[in-house]
């Protein structure tokens, strides 16, 4: 069974994963940004930790066939395949005062299902509903957003316009039944005058479990081992 729905640019969603259930999220607009918290669904604590991710398969950037792995080494998910080769998970996602400081103050009463509202805002209003809150908060991926260094001493990161545009995408496959949580937010460097995010749609399918070959078991030592942790806890 394929399940499929749109988020809207500037919302946010949340949806349970069941393991082995590919999700693919598609720009359906240029420009897209997607930022997404994973939690174990059965135990929250064990979330997505960004930085033993890229530190252990030795990269700077999120792409197939990356392994996203917990705070406990425990693999949660797995980049089964994307149209982009870079996906950013250092710079974080977008805070009130980024929009406010690029696009003026917002609110509901004045704009109504326009507000302009920050991934912050959007992932804590998910949040809440699984009875989590800002403690819960951790480091996010970016899918379809792209940052590099600007060449100056400091070691700046810049964004790189135009590296997503509608039909780009990106399918994960879900390692544990997980809590994923999602904003189309923009993200707090790009650099767009106008509030413009762009919508997704995510779909979700039946996947076949990660085989002895599987190129995310077989990409680095460490995303072999992730994997294993898991299946073992899982037995």
């Amino acid at each position: 069974m394929t399940r499929s729905f749109e988020i809207p640019g500037g919302a946010a969603d949340s949806l349970r994963l069941r393991r082995h259930r590919a999700l693919t999220l598609t720009c359906l607009a240029d420009g897209a940004n997607v930022s997404m918290l994973i939690y174990c669904a059965e135990n929250p604590l064990d979330r997505l930790n960004i930085p033993d991710t890229l530190k252990a398969q030795m990269s700077a950037r999120i792409t197939a066939p990356m392994v996203l792995m917990s705070d406990m080494g425990r693999a949660l998910a797995s980049v089964t395949g994307s149209s982009l080769d870079w996906h950013d998970a250092v710079t974080g996602h977008g805070l009130d005062a980024h929009v406010e400081q690029r696009h003026g103050p917002s609110n509901y009463a004045a704009h109504g299902n326009d507000w302009r509202r920050s991934a912050r805002a959007g992932l804590l209003d998910e949040l809440w509903k699984h009875g989590l809150g800002a403690r819960d908060l951790h480091a996010s991926v970016n899918w379809f957003t792209k940052v590099e260094p600007a060449g100056d001493e400091r070691g700046t990161l810049a964004f790189v316009p135009g590296h997503a545009v509608a039909g780009d995408w990106v399918t994960l496959r879900a390692e544990q039944d997980l809590l994923v949580v999602l904003s189309t937010s923009p993200h707090p460097l790009d650099p767009a005058e106008h509030w413009q995010p762009a919508a997704v749609r995510v779909t979700v399918e039946q996947a076949a479990a990660p085989g002895d070959g599987d190129p995310s078991r077989t990409f680095r030592a460490e995303s072999a081992r992730a994997l294993a942790v898991t299946e073992r806890s899982l037995l």
